[in-house]
């Protein structure tokens, strides 16, 4: 079975990886129900991606698999296939494993061009053939150690309904075929956060339950001269990882946002998030949260644009919050005005987002109904996260949908409805973005409160026919796609007809409003906001002031 993510013209390759992904996870004891929960932010502007799934299979002895760039779509060469394969959804396996991933790039020189397999595939393998994360942490390093790692250095998320991993990958230059990894246990009552920076200094050497390491780890450091410290100092991160402004504000600032939700005092850390003062402390890899973490909490996180915080986008003295006050800032990051070089501060929310997830992993119920994934094409903040579980036995329609693609539009497509809604509101968010978070959280809200009685029904079924279960559970994740892509289509038809040339259409009891013959609609003028009506008054051009009337 050739297992292929479907990306389009637009390469991830072409990105700089200080600007991608961000992902979050949470142990049992450090969630409100138990849940182990992980989360993945896929921040690649253009790109078109279903939701992927995957059958369990098992293939003959002698079976070969195809390994195609998950990136670049180039067919690299063969291994072997696994005599099983698991199901896949998403991100997540039949048996609850989720694996999600940040980019952190490291040392350019280290990349190995040679080595058949990349990051993708290395996640695809983990997926369809580990049944625990530890497994698949297995399957992982054991098929890059085998068979030499393409990609640049990265982070990865690999949980299960028990455990959540961290784990940092990176090549050891052309020709190699071999890699250096390091992966530790999160405590099951923290959290943990990385976005496109290696976060993993020192380590407990000593703690085999815990921390898992290559055997060439910190010697290919030393032969290199990244490194020449006793073991017991060894930093994953000062050795593989460059750290300077950009891997500070661009992606540490992300991880700071996360933990400054759930920690008492964190502004302790914001000089090494904001990236001048290089000596600042750094953030600790995980942190322990001072309170339990709800999924709404994680919604909340993946929408975050630094709001009420000291790198808010929509500070007052910010020109690039625009007329009405939006969190969004176009690409690139950083350009240059007569030789000095600035800088758009870079949230984990962001309109390049191509998809976004959040997968609840939950021992106690049968598996059929405990791998949950929370799915959302495009970015969190104008999308609502439809439910679908692991052992679906196909995807929502909406997030596969035939003949829409990265230059094909489809009302059909959650990707092309939810871009068209939020490309709407990114001008003009202070005034029309309620109207979307009202229909989005009230659509949220009201799945999260059917979960109770879906799922009850579904887990009493997986004990005598798992089956009926499996078709239960496939049957709501498609209903539940259908819905929100008919919200959305309305949604986006409100916007236009509300909102249309700079006016606002007057509503009475959920109708527009007509003049007294119908003609025309009524229309109110909220005209310039005021910060900007008094910017313009103490630093507009003089020609724009009125002249004195002549009195009659």
């Amino acid at each position: 079975m050739k297992f292929r993510f479907f990306l389009c013209t637009l390469l991830v390759l072409s990105l700089s990886p200080a600007w991608a992904c961000t992902s979050l996870m949470v142990g049992k004891n450090a969630s409100a129900d138990g849940s182990v929960i992980c989360t993945y932010n896929a921040d690649s502007w253009g790109t078109f991606r279903s939701l992927l799934h995957f059958p369990a299979a098992t293939h003959p002895a002698g079976t070969m698999r195809d390994v195609i760039n998950g990136d670049s779509k180039e067919y690299l060469g063969q291994i072997p296939e696994a005599p099983v394969t698991y199901a896949v959804m998403g991100n997540i396996n039949e048996w609850q494993v989720t694996i999600g991933e940040t980019t952190f790039g490291g040392r350019p020189e280290l990349r190995d061009s040679t080595g058949l397999l990349d990051y993708r595939t290395l996640m695809e393998l983990g997926l369809q053939r580990g049944r625990t994360a530890r497994e698949a942490l297995d399957v992982m390093t054991s098929m890059a150690e085998r068979y030499g790692y393409c990609s640049t250095g990265q982070s990865f998320s690999i949980c299960d309904p028990n455990e959540a991993w961290i784990m940092e990958m990176h090549g050891c230059g052309a020709g190699s075929k071999a890699v250096v990894w390091v992966a530790i246990r999160i405590p099951d009552n923290a959290i943990c956060a990385h976005a496109n920076q290696s976060r993993i200094r020192t380590f407990d050497q000593r703690d085999k339950q815990n921390v898992r390491f290559s055997a060439n780890c910190i010697s290919f450091a030393r032969q290199r001269g990244y490194f020449s410290g006793k073991d017991s100092e060894f930093s994953f991160c000062d050795a593989y990882a460059i750290d300077n402004f950009r891997a500070r504000r661009f992606c540490e600032a992300r991880v700071w946002a996360c933990y400054n939700r759930f920690a008492d005092n964190f502004d302790r850390y914001l000089p090494f998030a904001e990236g001048r003062d290089l000596s600042a402390e750094p953030m600790p890899l995980w942190i322990v949260p001072n309170r339990k973490v709800e999924l709404t909490d994680v919604f909340a996180i993946l929408r975050d644009h630094y709001e009420n915080t000291p790198l808010s986008l929509t500070q007052p003295d910010d020109p690039g919050r625009g007329w009405y006050d939006t969190p969004y800032r176009p690409t690139p990051l950083t350009y240059d005005v007569d030789g000095q070089t600035y800088f758009n501060e870079r949230p984990i929310s962001t309109q390049q987002s191509a998809f976004s997830w959040i997968a609840q992993m939950r021992g106690w119920l049968p598996r059929e109904v405990g791998g949950l994934m929370w799915w959302a094409n495009d970015d969190g903040n104008m999308a609502a996260y439809v439910p679908v579980y692991c052992r679906n036995a196909r995807q929502p329609d909406c997030f596969n949908t035939p003949n829409a693609d990265c230059v094909t539009f489809s009302r059909d497509n959650a990707y092309w409805v939810c871009n068209w809604v939020a490309n709407m509101v990114y001008p003009r968010y202070s005034l029309m973005y309620p109207a979307v978070a009202a229909v989005r959280d009230s659509l949220q809200n009201s799945w999260i409160q059917a979960q109770a009685d879906i799922e009850r029904r579904a887990a009493q079924l997986a004990d005598t026919d798992p089956q009926r279960a499996i078709g239960m559970l496939t049957d709501y994740s498609q209903l539940r796609g259908k819905q929100m892509i008919q919200r959305w289509n309305t949604l986006a038809e409100y916007l236009i007809v509300k909102y249309n040339d700079m006016v606002v259409r007057a509503e009475a009891d959920g109708k527009f409003k007509r003049t007294r013959t119908g003609f025309k609609p009524i229309v109110e003028k909220p005209g310039i906001p005021a910060h900007i009506k008094r910017d313009i008054a103490t630093h507009g051009p003089q020609r724009l002031k009125m002249p004195p009337e002549n009195k009659p």
